[in-house]
């Protein structure tokens, strides 16, 4: 799981040339999914010759696993090389990967998709911070 599964024809390289990516985490022995997304580049301040200036720094990207807790308790349980990586889209703009997320997060129905056992099918346990599953109802 080191590696990112990425687009057709596309190479790390260039998926540097992008602002960042939405991406499929997927578990591949319960075959529960998260969907996230992340930047490539932050830029930070720094004061170069009494001048401030912004500098641009590439981010943690190729090592990301995602935010949510349970994801990452279960990449250390599972092992990383059971779980699958994928780029599904890049962006050039944050508002872009911004509304990519949520689209497919919806349409993924991410909140309340659960399989024949009733578990739920994705580790994401809210969008946005905002919508959280415990509080959408069914």
């Amino acid at each position: 799981m080191d590696t990112w599964i990425l687009p057709l024809g596309i190479t790390e390289q260039d998926v540097l040339k992008y602002q960042g990516f939405t991406y499929l985490i997927t578990n591949l022995i319960t075959g529960k999914k998260y969907i996230g997304k992340k930047v490539t580049h932050f830029t930070r301040k720094k004061k170069v010759k009494g001048k401030v200036k912004r500098i641009k720094y590439e981010s943690d990207w190729r090592t990301y696993t995602g935010s949510c807790a349970e994801l990452n308790d279960d990449i250390q349980t599972f092992g990383a090389s059971n779980f699958r990586k994928e780029i599904l889209k890049l962006h050039t703009s944050k508002s872009a990967m911004n509304y990519h997320e949520i689209e497919i997060q919806i349409k993924n129905n991410v909140l309340r998709a659960t399989d024949s056992a009733g578990n739920y099918e994705f580790y994401n346990r809210n969008i946005l911070r905002r919508y959280f599953r415990n509080n959408i109802g069914k």
